[in-house]
């Protein structure tokens, strides 16, 4: 009789070892297959290299999940890779949602990992200590009016706003969009930090306001971090109070 197979959805982080956690860790090194997006699989053979790839390339999300749940099918131990968490902008849903289509009687288990707004918001200081929204300006998959339909609702809720995927080549004008929506609600002097290549070696970071907000410098690799009414910076750190009545300082709850 055939093992059952097991595929585990791996968020691996930034992209370094130092930022993965030791369960993604373990379950990278003991799989038979590592399978991910050609540009993460570059990053995990630095830190894996006598691991078997397998790698697809962007736009071809739905074929490299079916290839790893057949691979796990015939009875291998996979981990499908995605940087950050996999249950975020990852490869989570498609895979619960292929295996179930496929019919695929394997294990599945999701590996969370360190997302992109957490790892951006340790570089630029503490600006999520209070409540925060994470929203993707790729339309891809979402409709414009309705990603900034919830940018308008979270900046009108007085919430943190983490932007993924704020620019590329091909949409330029969206950060600028959503800027002008939260301007709606919030001081031109609001801080807003920029992290690029969080947890890489090319980091890179810088803090300015909403209303400096310099979008040419901002491409597909950044995370965009705006401040709610009571964030501040300080030493050259965002800081968002949490309540607590620390130095005078005391956010509403």
């Amino acid at each position: 009789m055939m093992t059952k197979g097991r595929l585990h959805v791996v968020g691996f982080g930034p992209g370094g070892k130092d930022d993965m956690t030791f369960r993604a860790a373990k379950v990278i090194e003991n799989a038979d297959i590592v399978t991910g997006y050609t540009a993460y699989v570059n990053l995990m053979k630095k830190v894996f290299p006598d691991k078997e790839f397998k790698a697809t390339g962007m736009m071809k999300e739905v074929e490299r999940c079916r290839m790893a749940i057949e691979d796990a099918m015939s009875g291998k131990d996979v981990a499908m890779i995605s940087s950050g968490d996999s249950g975020i902008y990852g490869m989570a849903g498609i895979i619960y949602q292929l295996a179930e289509e496929m019919g695929a009687d394997i294990e599945i288990d999701c590996v969370p990992g360190i997302t992109a707004a957490a790892s951006s918001a340790s570089i630029l200081g503490a600006p999520l200590m209070h409540d925060f929204a994470i929203i993707s300006l790729s339309d891809l998959m979402t409709p414009l009016d309705l990603i900034m339909k919830r940018v308008d609702r979270a900046a009108d809720a007085d919430m943190i706003i983490t932007l993924y995927n704020p620019k590329s080549k091909g949409r330029t004008e969206y950060l600028d969009q959503a800027r002008n929506i939260v301007l709606k609600h919030r001081s031109p002097n609001t801080p807003v930090g920029v992290v690029r290549n969080a947890g890489r070696e090319d980091e890179e970071h810088w803090i300015t306001t909403l209303g400096e907000l310099d979008d040419s410098r901002v491409d597909m690799f950044c995370m965009v971090i705006i401040g709610n009414t009571q964030t501040y910076v300080s030493n050259g750190r965002m800081i968002t109070p949490r309540g607590y009545p620390v130095g005078g300082r005391q956010s509403r709850e």
